[in-house]
């Protein structure tokens, strides 16, 4: 990653989780474990929902009940409140690009 596309947020699991769910994907622990080598996503989840409004579902899948996260279907990422380490990624909506 280029130090420009590190100037309003570095790669924190907050700015991790936000990108990935305005990206369509559905997370859960194991892939925040694996890719940013995080153990709080419940608690970002929580607080994207709660603190910032984020329309997240949540569906418990396997025997474990492991949580996977996605945003609901038609989202509208650019319409979205941002913590202020994932701010660049509102910022790149704003002017046009994903």
């Amino acid at each position: 990653m280029a130090q420009s596309d590190r100037w309003y947020s570095s790669p924190t699991q907050v700015f991790w989780t936000c990108k990935a769910l305005i990206e369509g994907r559905t997370i859960n622990h194991k892939t925040e474990i694996r890719e940013v080598r995080g153990w709080r996503l419940g608690a970002i989840i929580h607080r994207l929902k709660d603190q910032y409004g984020w329309p997240i579902l949540t569906e418990l899948r396997g025997p474990q009940n492991v949580a996977h996260y996605w945003l609901a279907p038609g989202t509208d990422p650019a319409r979205l409140k941002y913590p202020l380490s994932a701010q660049s990624l509102a910022d790149g909506l704003e002017g046009g690009a994903q």
